[in-house]
């Protein structure tokens, strides 16, 4: 059956649902459809929290109201071939879809590492998938002892939930020297190790996986030291790759991050009906335009809304051409925020950089119940005194505090207007005016170009 649709969005994460509501806002009497492969998604940053923070693994669905509620209407169906030349998209259950617009919003996919016995049983990928994730989370419950590999955002955070759960022994292994490592610099994940370790998670870097071993099903690995260890359920938290295959198929362009290529208005660059946002696409960096491996739900749906404006005409101009990596996370109360590049990242990009690091607390006085110790990173240019990246750990509003250093660098804020930088403060919500993090990081800096 030939369906003709004028906007055909494929993929119902964060990403192609609100390229969806924002292209109905922009272009109300275009019919918009929404193509989803599985029926009940998920909330891609909310998985870890399914196996202990969250009652029920259900309160971390994907909702679908708003899309209905605007008359966007949804396909259950998988995309397969995308015929250019006709503007056409082919699915699985043999139905074909006539677009005028095409969205590829088709994410990403769970990186499999290539270990001897990666695939035996007990050995969990992430995917997006309720019913999948839902016989995860029963799967380890029953596990004794849990490895996580990879000490990134996905690891340490899955490596936290499961040692939630009663009687479950749990080991974290990265390869690289420390957690964390491609977001923050050495002090900050220091901070997560410790958190983790405090809270029985054994943590072990600079180590790899060699070998899952056992018969059909997992019982134990063998590590790069030599070493055994006992593990009967393994969670892989090594990150995704860009979904690409139908894009290669319909001979669309690749960036050399093996996203899809797009221009700053998320046109695929072979074809300008067709776009690409979201895990899918190629990123680059805000400030050395390289291609960046930045997979977030933050950065997807900012490209949505470029897109979904963008459609037809020109009506959003994009004036932040690049991707600023903007994360944050919460290990067991320790909440950490990362923005734009790390000290080393900037450095060996030929970067001269002037860093400076403030302690504090989190209210003021400190003495008020519930205060926290902070710490804050800048990182500047020495040349031109522009912001770089920044660090912050302390409690929940460093989530809104790296925020504003996200918005520092797209708008490249030099530390004389930082120093100057206007700030509503609470004794109970934020540092003290006369301590605030950012200020006084912003000064220290100031007062070392004048050395």
């Amino acid at each position: 059956m030939n369906k003709k649709i004028d906007v055909l969005i494929v993929g119902a994460g964060p990403a192609g649902v609100v390229c969806a509501i924002t292209a109905r806002k922009y272009y109300p009497s275009k019919s918009i459809t929404v193509m989803k492969d599985i029926e009940e998604g998920v909330i891609p940053c909310g998985i870890p929290y399914m196996f202990a923070s969250l009652k029920t693994p259900d309160e971390n669905k994907l909702g679908m109201a708003a899309m209905e509620q605007k008359n966007i209407g949804t396909a259950v169906d998988k995309a397969v071939k995308i015929n250019r030349e006709e503007k056409t998209v082919e699915t699985e259950k043999g139905d074909s879809y006539s677009y005028e617009k095409l969205v590829l919003a088709v994410g990403s996919n769970p990186m499999v590492l290539p270990i001897k016995g990666v695939e035996k049983q007990g050995v969990y990928q992430i995917k997006k998938d309720m019913v999948y994730l839902k016989d995860v989370i029963n799967k380890i419950k029953q596990c004794k002892n849990v490895l996580v590999i990879g000490g990134g955002f996905i690891g340490v955070e899955f490596a936290d939930e499961v040692s939630k759960l009663k009687d479950i022994k749990v080991t974290l292994v990265e390869i690289l020297p420390h957690l964390l490592q491609n977001s923050f610099d050495s002090e900050f994940s220091t901070m997560v190790r410790d958190k983790l370790k405090e809270n029985g998670v054994d943590v072990l870097t600079g180590i790899r996986v060699e070998e899952i071993m056992g018969s059909s099903r997992v019982e134990k690995v063998r590590l790069s030291n030599g070493k055994e260890l006992p593990a009967d359920g393994i969670i892989l938290g090594v990150g995704s790759k860009p979904n690409v295959q139908m894009a290669v198929d319909a001979g669309l362009e690749l960036g050399t991050c093996k996203g899809i290529l797009v221009d700053e208005y998320m046109r695929t660059s072979l074809d300008s009906n067709i776009f690409a946002i979201g895990d899918c696409a190629c990123k680059r960096d805000f400030y050395t335009r390289k291609a960046i491996a930045v997979m977030l739900a933050s950065t997807a749906t900012a490209e949505a809304r470029i897109a979904g404006a963008n459609l037809y005409k020109i009506k959003l101009i994009r004036e932040n051409k690049g991707t600023i990596a903007v994360y944050s996370t919460y290990i067991d109360g320790l909440v950490l925020g990362s923005a734009g590049l790390t000290e080393k990242s900037a450095e060996s990009e030929g970067f001269e950089t002037l860093a400076a690091s403030v302690d504090g607390f989190d209210k003021h006085p400190a003495s008020l119940p519930g205060a926290h110790k902070s710490k804050l990173k800048l990182i500047f240019s020495r040349q031109s005194g522009i912001i770089l990246g920044g660090q912050v750990s302390c409690s929940i509003s460093c989530a809104q505090m790296i925020n504003v250093i996200g918005i520092a660098i797209q708008k490249r804020m030099s530390c004389t207007e930082l120093e100057t930088l206007q700030v509503a403060t609470h004794p109970y919500l934020t540092s003290a005016p006369t301590m605030y993090p950012i200020i006084l990081a912003a000064q220290d800096i100031s007062g070392k170009f004048k050395e």
